[in-house]
């Protein structure tokens, strides 16, 4: 968080109390806030925040002469300048791999404290940059003109979400020590399946390349079956361009969707007890997942409400209901159904359906009485 007078109050016991529970560290980009860690709270070990965004060697140097172990490299950082970074320092690195890109450099942005009184630099990012706004054409002289209609969706300002998963071989081989992926205000749906992929996919390299090679396209597809926006590669093999921004309608979607937990299993009469997360129907194609990129695929049979009542459909979140289950599950395994697949927005020649040709320099967009030229 970026600290304003008075924030600094009660830090060195929130710090402490961090340490003395066990918190391995604390990630902080704000320097007072480093001083007061360190100072107050010896022993708690640093890490710096991607916020404070460090994308040269010097700068991991500079904050490891202050005590700091781990630095959380900046988002815009390249492969290549990465390998550098590396050869020229011993400060641990981390890097990340996988979820939401911010519009802004770092996440130093500032439409959510303009627009929904949310500091997006001490924790409140309201995402205004996904918002759907209004478009209009703004020919010099003229009198503006609203492209509704004339385009797929509503414009947004949001990029699409970072995935490194294909990549995994470069960042451990450039010296990555630790892998982040951001997860904030995502389901354990999302969270358990993208890091079961990821330490698949490190084990998997680790063991030999030609194993990680034949289980990289599996991934991929693991990868799409949690809720998250269209995947690209970030900065790491150049600077984005309007391909990765979701301008308009998207390109793809995820074909399954989280529908309930395991909560226990009983293997004498194959029923296993689950709690609901969302509608689920006698008959539906599931697939059961659980920790070591275990999964297998059936479908709802025998579903019971929690008093013993067959029923043919469950449509309350939370309800515990039981069902027959050909294979052994675990307790917090993830139950999934299947969807309608991924949908592809682009032609085969790789343009968008319906677009339409606009001058950059003509557009506007506005929502809720904020207006900025793009």
């Amino acid at each position: 968080m970026v600290m304003h007078e008075g924030n600094e109050e009660g830090a060195g016991e929130w710090f402490r109390k961090l340490r003395d529970i066990g918190i391995a560290a604390v990630i902080v980009s704000d320097p007072a806030l480093i001083m007061i860690a360190a100072t107050e709270a010896p022993g708690l070990e640093i890490h710096l925040s991607t916020q404070a965004s460090a994308t040269n060697y010097e700068t991991l140097e500079f904050w490891k002469e202050l005590g700091l172990t781990r630095v959380v490299l900046a988002r815009e950082v390249s492969m290549e300048e990465l390998a550098e970074i590396r050869k020229r320092t011993d400060v641990e690195i981390e890097a990340f791999v996988h979820g939401a890109m911010c519009i802004s450099y770092s996440g130093r942005c500032t439409l959510s404290n303009h627009m929904s009184m949310r500091d997006a630099n001490r924790g409140g990012c309201s995402q205004s940059c996904r918002w759907k706004y209004d478009l209009y054409d703004m020919p010099f002289g003229q009198e503006r003109k609203s492209l509704k209609g004339e385009i797929p969706e509503e414009f947004s300002m949001s990029a699409v979400d970072m995935s490194m998963i294909d990549h995994i071989p470069d960042m451990i081989e450039n010296g990555v020590d630790s892998l982040k992926i951001e997860g904030r205000m995502k389901s354990i749906h999302y969270v358990s399946t993208v890091t079961n992929c990821y330490k698949a996919a490190v084990d998997a390299y680790l063991e030999s390349p030609e194993k990680f090679e034949a289980i990289k396209q599996d991934l991929v597809d693991e990868m799409w079956k949690v809720a998250q926006r269209e995947l690209a590669t970030g900065f790491y093999y150049g600077t984005p361009s309007e391909n990765e921004q979701l301008f308009g309608a998207r390109r793809k979607i995820p074909e399954y969707k989280f529908v309930a937990e395991v909560v226990a299993y009983d293997a004498a009469t194959q029923t296993a007890t689950i709690r609901q997360r969302n509608v689920i129907n006698e008959g539906d194609q599931v697939e059961f997942y659980g920790p070591g990129f275990r999964h297998f695929e059936t479908y709802i049979e025998d579903l019971h409400d929690a008093k013993g009542n067959k029923i043919d459909r469950a449509p309350n979140p939370m309800e515990l209901l039981t069902i027959k289950v050909p294979q052994p599950v675990e307790a917090g395994d993830m139950v999934r159904a299947l969807k309608e697949g991924l949908i592809n927005l682009y032609k085969e020649d790789g343009n968008k359906r319906h677009s339409s040709c606009l001058d950059k320099e003509k557009l506007m967009v506005q929502a809720q009485g904020f207006t900025s030229r793009s």
